[in-house]
């Protein structure tokens, strides 16, 4: 571990989990394409679909969760992407309800998004860097109220 990230601490952490609501029907799904696969042959075709199909799908699902959420050494990082605080203009929050204009007509093709469709809450957050030509950031985050706050205290 460096010095700087031991000196500096997290002032937010999310990481996007997929409920336990959405794993039966992709496993579900896997498990029909291999005994779609197998359809009763002996041998290799009878357990291999299986071995491939299954981890394939958990993989899959795991892989949609590891988006994570956080607000540390001086950036918002959103899974890969990142963005200096002092770059970072106004801070909106929409709840479940009210994150469909967001997320549809009042879209800017140009943000960066990143939605999760089993997280409620979005939050707009605009980019103040004029080099940049993404206007704002829109982002799944359950603890919206929670980041805003962060993200408007770290101005």
């Amino acid at each position: 571990m460096s010095e700087t990230s031991a000196t500096v601490p997290t002032a937010f952490r999310e990481r996007q989990y997929v409920p336990w609501w959405g794993w039966p029907l992709p496993l579900a799904a896997a498990v029909l394409l291999a005994a779609e696969i197998h359809m009763g042959f002996p041998g290799v075709r009878s357990w291999l679909p299986y071995l491939i199909t299954v981890p394939l799908a958990v993989l899959l699902i795991v892989r949609m969760g590891a988006l994570r959420v956080e607000v540390s050494d001086g950036e918002l990082r959103v899974g890969a992407a990142h963005v200096p605080l002092a770059l970072l203009g106004e801070v909106e929050v929409f709840d479940a309800k009210t994150k469909r204009k967001a997320m549809g007509p009042n879209l800017d093709p140009m943000a960066f998004v990143a939605h999760r469709g089993w997280v409620g809450p979005v939050v707009k957050v605009r980019v103040e860097d004029p080099r940049d030509p993404t206007p704002y950031w829109l982002f799944s985050v359950r603890s919206a109220d929670e980041l805003a706050r962060v993200l408007r205290d770290s101005r």
